[in-house]
């Protein structure tokens, strides 16, 4: 497809509504990676009548008409081989979508669109213990809490949350905490009874904007981790056909980020092992990251003593 076309196409999705856009993307979606489409998904995924599905095919046709053809037989549309998506799909949504359905029922009922299987998440939070977080979260106002640390044990804390974060393990929230007058992270499997505290006031030092580690973003160099037998799969395997991976993360966050992909962090990259595909070229990045310790194999160029221990663990 040429570029002009691309715009073109690009333009008379832009002049449609909303509503409209969606549908169509749906539509895109069932070709592109179920290869099918039938008047009656549109119905059911939108709850729009069969007039209505209809007109959202014939538009999709309108715009892409060598996208798709009818199948007499079977009364569905099957990409043809001249396909182009007309959508931008992202590959967590789509993976999402593939493996735990794309909006179709509720709770139990949703249902993925391909067999598919994946790890069983061992550590989920309460949804009681959840909600009274987000909505402190969205609202900007301070939690009431107990909270049992590795540390310390069970203690009540006052914190301001700030962020929900999954570090592919658990989720844990950044928060403000009152007791010790800093930003930490808070695993949300340890607290109880959280309760919003309508009336306390946050102040400015307590807000996302005076968190540094949060906001502090660090651009990190990863490379095929120069043991690796077969460092042109380490390169197919992460999209690097140049044999680098750049990524910026969060201060707060980089450490978890580096753990749950075990790279080599170390400043001779001297972790062996099939485990370590890659490896941080410059470890001097995370000088100065409080979640640095967590990174497999990171040594405080000052000395482990001048390093903070993280608390969420």
């Amino acid at each position: 497809m040429t570029e002009k076309l691309a715009d073109r196409r690009r333009a008379d999705l832009e002049k449609l509504p909303r509503v409209q856009r969606e549908r169509l993307s749906h539509i895109d979606f069932k070709l592109y990676f179920l290869g099918e489409l039938r008047r009656a998904d549109v119905v059911e995924r939108f709850e729009t009548g069969p007039a209505g599905a209809t007109r959202d095919i014939a538009q999709y046709r309108e715009i892409a008409p060598e996208n798709l053809e009818l199948d007499p037989a079977t009364k569905a549309y099957h990409p043809t081989a001249e396909f182009t998506p007309l959508f931008e799909h992202q590959p967590q949504r789509v993976l999402t979508a593939l493996s735990q359905g794309f909006g179709e029922g509720i709770g139990d009922q949703l249902q993925p669109m391909v067999r598919c299987e994946f790890p069983h998440a061992l550590s989920l939070p309460k949804m009681s213990v959840l909600a009274p977080i987000t909505r402190a979260i969205n609202r900007g106002k301070a939690v009431r809490l107990c909270y049992t640390s590795i540390n310390s044990g069970i203690s009540e804390r006052e914190i301001v949350p700030l962020a929900l974060v999954d570090n592919g393990i658990r989720w844990h929230v950044r928060a403000f905490d009152r007791k010790h007058r800093e930003f930490r992270d808070f695993v949300v499997t340890r607290m109880k009874d959280p309760t919003v505290l309508e009336d306390s006031s946050v102040l400015q030092e307590e807000t996302v904007e005076r968190d540094d580690q949060w906001s502090r973003l660090i651009e990190l160099e990863l490379v095929p981790h120069p043991e690796h037998p077969r460092p042109e799969v380490v390169q197919m395997d992460y999209d690097m056909p140049d044999g680098l991976l750049k990524i910026k993360v969060r201060a707060a966050n980089a450490g978890y980020m580096l753990r749950r992909w075990n790279v080599d962090c170390s400043p001779d990259h001297s972790l062996r092992g099939p485990q370590y595909a890659l490896w941080l070229a410059d470890p001097l990045a995370l000088y100065g990251a409080d979640s640095a310790p967590l990174a497999p194999g990171y040594i405080n160029p000052r000395g482990e003593g001048n390093q903070r221990v993280v608390q969420a663990l």
